[in-house]
Order: C-alpha cells, then structure tokens, then sequence
C-alpha cells in the first residue's frame, strides 16, 4: 500500500467562512461547543433574532462533510463531522472548521485521523503550554499536524466505512439505553409520582379509586398503607472517596479505578467513560465500591449546574473493570440499608436534581462549591412504598440494568478496538478489503 505525507492545512481549508451577526437570517440552527462530544449531537439551538440577539460566537459556518474540532481542551473531544448540514447551521467560533479541498482525500477518513486519542492528547499538551485563561489550541496547531496515509482514496473510503460501522454500533447502542431509560423513567413516575401502580386487580391504583391519605411530611396525598422517611433512613454515609496514588509508592498498590464527578455521566452511559487508574493504600480497602452502591458528587458544579449528580453501581457495572471501583475526594460514596429500594431512591435523587433542588443546599470553600449532603437527607422527606410495590420495580430494574450494562461494556470493547484499529489500518498492518 502507497503512503503519501501530508499536512492538514496543505489539503484542507481552517476556518473557510465567518460571518457577521448584521448579516445572519433572521433564525438560525446554532451548534455550541459544549452541545457535541466525539460527533454526538446533544442539542442544536433555533434561535431568533426577534426574540433576542445570538450568541457573539455564534458567527462560523459549516458545509457538507465539515469537521468541526473544539479550540478549548481538545482532550475533551468536542468534535464532529457534519454531514449534510442545514443551510441554516451555524457553529461556535469556539470550533475549529475543517473543510478537505484535495480531491484525492476521503474527508470522513481525515476526520478519524485527526481525532485519534494520541492526537488529541498531543494537541492538549500543546493547549496547557499555550498561554491563555483556557487551555487552547490555534489553526496553526493543527494544522501543521502531518500524517502519513493512503495514496489510493478507496483504501482511504474503506477504513472511514470500517470505523463508521463501529460508530454506528455504538450509537444504536446508546440509543437503545436510552429508550430504556426513558421506560425506566415513565414507570417510576407512573408508580410513585401518580401512584398508578398495580393493585391487587393488577389496575392503576389512584385512577380505579384507591383510598390516599395525607401526609404532613410530604404535604400531599399518598396511597393509604405507605408511609414517609428522612432519606437519611435509607442509606448509609459510612466510607468517602480517595485519590491515592498515579503510581504505586509504598504502602499505596492497591490498583483501583476511581470515578470522580466528570466520569458520572459515562458511567450512566450520557458520555464516553474516562476514569483514571490510581493506587491507594492498602489500608483503604474498605473505600472499594460494591454492587448498590451510589456515587454522589458533592464538590464542582456550576452556576447553572448543582451538584449532586449521582450514578449507582450494580453487579453488572462491576464486571465492566478489570480494577474495584473507588470515588474520589470529590464525591461521596452511599450505601443502601436496603438493597431494594436502590432504584427508588436514585430516580426520586435524579427528579430533585432535574429539578434544581440541590442548589438550595450548597455552601462554598475556596470558591468550590459543595452539597451539603448531610443536612439535605436529614431534612428531607420522601414517600416509602409498600414492600411488594417495591420488589416489583426492583425486579423490573434490574432487568433493564442488565440490558444497559451489557450494551455499555460492548461500547467500551467497541471503542477500545476503534482506537486500536486506525492506526493498524493507516500503517497496513491491518488491511481492509
């Protein structure tokens, strides 16, 4: 196989088009940095300038098979390829466009090599050395990148179709999770917030005249037979979190995978999972996380972010790492006094969260902010169905956590072999036919 070397900014155009805020339609779809992560789109924005003016980024435009590459902590992987765009798409100048003019390379191709792990974590080297409030690259960064790749545009074609395929796995995969989960959400909110769960008839219980009574804690109805608890009174706040070690240093071996607020969203399957490896002290073994366990952040946020993001661990989440499974300092590790009521109280912590509540309980140290955890679940009340109730949802959880969990490991094999691939295939070490 013929290699030829090429730089990115000798075969594409950076930045080809930015236009004025006088001169965009009068609504426009808007793609910001934070709304995209390894070319998943979370939310585009329709904006109108009747309404109110757009963003001052809000200014570069995209054309079809644009790759867009965020300047701000490349390491993040804020970036895409844009097939097909609408006419009216504009993206953050907080993007990097990347539009291929050399007719003889496969733009969807070059998006995989530019976005190879070992080039975004070279391009965040170059970030932090950069010197600005934020950890940034410039065109010339990557631009200037050279490569070595296939002479012959189909082999170029047929890697892109191989790595594609495995992209397309994985988001069938997540797209799967997600209508889990929106299943998941729909029966909680059926059963514990309606209370339209199952009677002994097998009908919705409040709608076929179940008797409710009121509740001073909660100040509202509840079925009758159920009763209210502090959320104190379903966990146990026994163990915090640990950071160890990089390396292993003396007493400090005990290999551990620790998940710290940023990995919450990947380990429930929002977004890929990063956690570092460290080592903690071999008398911190009681830190180790075990199955209906949560995960709890209590330092970061942000002014429109809370705290308190939460994630649970289950048998299955468990076999996903080769490592036990700690939290950081930064979090704050939770027990279930009943193993039962797992899914119970995580949807209830979830639709408080959704909901803003923990921003009432945060204070601030050194400019972080911090929930405080103990005075919000001793002070805060939530229903306590009736044991049978509470099996059914558990047993029906649990299923649904077992399909996640399995189509989450399969997601972290596929982007395992993802990686490892590019660069097999670019080299001819592994070829495609």
């Amino acid at each position: 196989m013929s290699n030829r070397t090429i730089t990115v900014k000798d075969v594409c155009d950076l930045n080809f088009e930015t236009i004025g805020n006088t001169s965009q339609p009068r609504i426009i779809k808007y793609l910001d940095t934070g709304s995209i992560t390894r070319n998943r789109i979370d939310k585009i924005q329709q904006l109108d300038r009747s309404i109110e003016p757009f963003p001052s980024r809000a200014q570069r435009k995209v054309k079809n098979e644009t790759i867009i590459y965020s300047t701000v902590r490349p390491i993040q992987e804020h970036f895409g390829f844009l097939i097909e765009p609408d006419n009216n798409l504009i993206v953050s100048t907080g993007f990097l466009t990347i539009d291929v003019k050399d007719k003889d390379i496969e733009p969807k191709f070059l998006y995989y090599v530019i976005t190879q792990k070992g080039i975004t974590n070279y391009l965040q080297t170059i970030a932090t050395n950069n010197v600005s409030s934020y950890p940034s690259i410039n065109p010339d960064d990557l631009g200037n990148l050279k490569f070595n790749i296939p002479y012959d545009k189909n082999v170029q074609q047929r890697i892109a179709a191989v790595l594609s395929a495995l992209d397309a796995k994985i988001e069938l995969n997540n797209r799967i999770n997600a209508e889990l989960e929106a299943m998941a959400k729909t029966l909680y909110d059926y059963w514990f917030v309606q209370f339209d769960f199952p009677d002994k008839n097998g009908k919705p219980y409040k709608s076929s005249g179940g008797k409710m009574v009121w509740n001073a804690e909660l100040k509202r109805e509840i079925p009758m037979g159920w009763e209210s608890a502090k959320m104190s009174e379903w966990i146990d706040i026994d163990k915090s979190g640990d950071w160890g070690k990089a390396e292993p240093e003396g007493k400090f071996t005990l290999k551990v995978t620790c998940f710290r607020g940023a990995d919450i969203n990947g380990l429930n399957g929002l977004d890929e999972l990063k956690p570092p490896v460290r080592y903690i002290h071999e008398k911190n073994a009681f830190k180790i996380l075990k199955s209906h366990d949560l995960i709890i952040e209590i330092s970061g946020g942000s002014p429109t972010q809370s705290t308190g993001r939460l994630a649970f661990i289950t048998d299955a989440t468990i076999k996903r790492f080769e490592n036990p499974i700690i939290c950081s300092n930064f979090c704050r590790p939770v027990s279930m006094k009943n193993n039962k009521l797992l899914y119970n109280f995580a949807y209830y912590w979830n639709s408080l969260y959704e909901n803003g509540v923990f921003f009432g309980y945060e204070g601030k140290t050194s400019g972080i902010k911090n929930l405080l955890l103990d005075s919000f679940v001793n002070s805060y009340f939530t229903v306590v169905p009736e044991t049978d109730i509470v099996n059914q949802f558990y047993d029906f959880m649990e299923n649904i956590q077992e399909k996640k969990q399995t189509a989450l490991a399969e997601n972290q094999n596929l982007i395992e072999l993802r990686g490892w691939l590019l660069p097999m295939l670019m080299n001819g070490q592994v070829r495609v036919h």
